[in-house]
C-alpha cells in the first residue's frame, strides 16, 4: 500500500460525488436506524478501551451515539463532521455538548487536527461513507498518537443495511457514487486501507433493528431517511411501487419475527486498528 496520501492531493474526481451526498446526508433523519446506534457505540467504546481523560475524535459523527458513548467513559471527547450535516439535529448536538463533548466542523477527507492529536479515534457507521476512501482512512491514522487504536463500526455487504443501500442503488442514476461503502464491513478492504500501519482486529457482530410491522419501517424509512427519501423523489410512481415492494421483500428474507412485526438482525463489523 503506497504510504499516507498528501492532504494536498488532487481530489477533483471525487468533488461531484461528494457534494451529491453531502446533498443526501445533510438534512438525514435516522429515526429507522438510529435507535440502534447508541448499542453499537458503547460496545465499541468498550472494546477500544477507553478510559477517563483520553483524547478521542469521533469522525463523521453524524447522531453523536459514539461521542456520547465516549463521553460517559469520561473522556475528552471531539466530534467532527461537515457543519451542514448537523443543521437539522441541533437537539442532538445541545445533548452532546451537555456531555463536554466539542463540535468541529471538519470533514473526514481533511480533518482540521495536527498529527497524532489524538488517544484515540473512533467512527460508527460514519467514515466508511466518505468518498475518497484511502484519504479517509489515512487522515484518521494521521490525527491517531503511535502506539494507539482507532475503533470503527461498519455496516458489511452482505447484511441488511448493506443489502438495502444495494435495493435503493438499483433504482439510481447512473454515476450517483464511487467506491461502495460497504466494502469497509471487509477485512479485505481493511487490509488496503489499513494494514501497512498496523495489526487489524475485526469481529463480525449484528445488531437488531424493530417495528411494529415491516410496512411500517418501510414507510418510515422511505420519509424519514433522506438517502432513501431522494431516491424515491426521482421515481414515477409505478417504480415508487416497485422499489417499495423490493424493500418489503428484503425485509421478509431477513425478518425473523413470527408474529407480523419485525425483528431484523443486521451484520457489521468491529474494528480496532493499533497504530504502529
Amino acid at each position: 500500500m503506497n504510504a499516507v496520501l498528501s492532504r494536498n492531493a488532487s481530489r477533483t474526481d471525487h468533488r461531484a460525488i461528494h457534494a451529491r451526498q453531502q446533498s443526501a446526508w445533510a438534512s438525514g433523519d435516522y429515526a429507522a436506524v438510529g435507535n440502534v446506534l447508541q448499542i453499537v457505540s458503547e460496545e465499541l467504546c468498550e472494546t477500544v478501551k477507553l478510559c477517563q481523560d483520553e483524547r478521542v475524535l469521533d469522525v463523521a459523527t453524524g447522531t453523536f451515539h459514539a461521542s456520547h458513548a465516549a463521553a460517559r467513559r469520561w473522556c475528552e471527547v471531539t466530534a467532527a463532521a461537515c457543519a451542514s450535516d448537523m443543521t437539522p439535529r441541533t437537539s442532538a448536538r445541545m445533548e452532546a455538548e451537555a456531555l463536554g463533548v466539542r463540535f468541529v466542523d471538519g470533514d473526514a477527507e481533511a480533518l482540521p487536527f495536527a498529527d497524532q492529536s489524538f488517544d484515540a479515534v473512533i467512527s460508527a457507521f460514519g467514515t466508511m461513507f466518505a468518498v475518497d476512501q484511502d484519504r479517509a482512512a489515512s487522515e484518521m491514522i494521521r490525527v491517531v498518537r503511535r502506539g494507539r487504536r482507532i475503533g470503527l463500526a461498519n455496516w458489511t455487504p452482505d447484511g441488511f443495511i448493506g443489502q438495502l443501500f444495494a435495493t435503493v442503488a438499483r433504482h439510481m442514476p447512473p454515476g450517483s457514487s464511487g467506491a461502495s461503502p460497504f466494502l469497509w464491513g471487509t477485512t479485505e478492504r481493511l487490509e488496503e486501507l489499513f494494514g501497512a500501519y498496523g495489526p487489524i482486529w475485526a469481529s463480525r457482530k449484528q445488531v437488531t433493528l424493530r417495528s411494529r410491522t415491516p410496512m411500517d419501517w418501510v414507510d418510515k424509512l422511505r420519509s424519514t431517511y433522506l438517502p432513501v427519501q431522494k431516491v424515491f423523489t426521482l421515481l414515477d410512481a409505478d417504480r415508487k411501487r416497485t422499489m417499495r415492494a423490493e424493500l418489503l421483500e428484503l425485509v421478509a428474507r431477513f425478518n425473523r419475527a413470527k408474529d407480523g412485526t419485525m425483528v431484523v438482525d443486521s451484520a457489521y463489523l468491529e474494528v480496532v486498528i493499533s497504530r504502529r
